[in-house]
């Protein structure tokens, strides 16, 4: 009997865990989880056709932006090897442009992937305002980072071309909120959109929200400019 129960009781389990795993994988709920994109948008850069573009919209001084950094690092070394990701710094006002300018200064020299959450850090724990030029240099130096070329990109045109191509980027996608994520130029998608009953974000469940919506753009016919 003891046998029995024990068989019956793992038995149960097991289909508890199964029933557990489907309901977390689930497919995600349109308009509740994510929407699309209208109209649907080609590759921010041109790829093979065999990869599946994933924006990141984010802004430095976004509380929210910065507490999805361990989340979207711990999906992306385990993401599909088709993801093609990318960072798009938003510009909804006008004083969203020094913080994005800081980071196409960076990105121009080669440093952004090393010092990109230290930005955030600086932002976040430390309150330093590295949207003001003279603050970011002073930062930048302090950390070895060649100020002289780090200037001089900030003031470029390259960078102020790239400022505001992210302003038309995050009209074109229809951005109203960071952080977004937009998969395949169709599906958008973002934290806020996964909670849990508290209102508290579901990470779990936005990292498989983006697996599923990659796995559909993977199916979906190309978009062309």
């Amino acid at each position: 009997m003891i046998g029995k129960w024990i068989a019956a009781t793992l038995s149960g389990l097991a289909f508890l865990a199964s029933a557990s795993g489907a309901l977390a994988a689930s497919a995600p709920v349109k308009d509740k989880e994510y929407t699309l994109v209208d109209p649907a948008q080609p590759p921010v850069e041109a790829t093979d056709g065999k990869k599946v573009e994933v924006l990141e919209f984010f802004y430095y001084g976004c509380p929210h932006c910065y507490s999805l950094q361990p989340a979207l690092k711990s999906w992306l070394k385990n993401a599909p090897k088709d993801v093609e990701f990318r960072r798009m710094p938003t510009v909804f006002r006008e004083s969203w442009v020094p913080l994005t300018r800081t980071y196409y200064a960076l990105e121009a020299i080669g440093v952004i992937d090393k010092f990109h959450d230290e930005v955030f850090s600086a932002v976040h724990r430390q309150s330093v305002n590295l949207g003001d030029r003279r603050v970011l240099l002073e930062w930048a130096g302090r950390r070895g980072i060649d100020v002289k070329k780090l200037g001089e990109a900030y003031d470029s045109f390259a960078v102020q071309t790239k400022t505001q191509r992210s302003l038309q980027l995050t009209r074109a996608y229809g951005i109203t909120g960071t952080p977004s994520m937009v998969v395949g130029g169709r599906y958008l998608t973002g934290p806020s959109m996964t909670l849990n009953a508290d209102n508290s974000i579901n990470y779990q469940r936005f990292t498989q929200v983006l697996n599923e919506l990659v796995a559909m753009a993977r199916s979906a016919p190309p978009v062309k400019k």
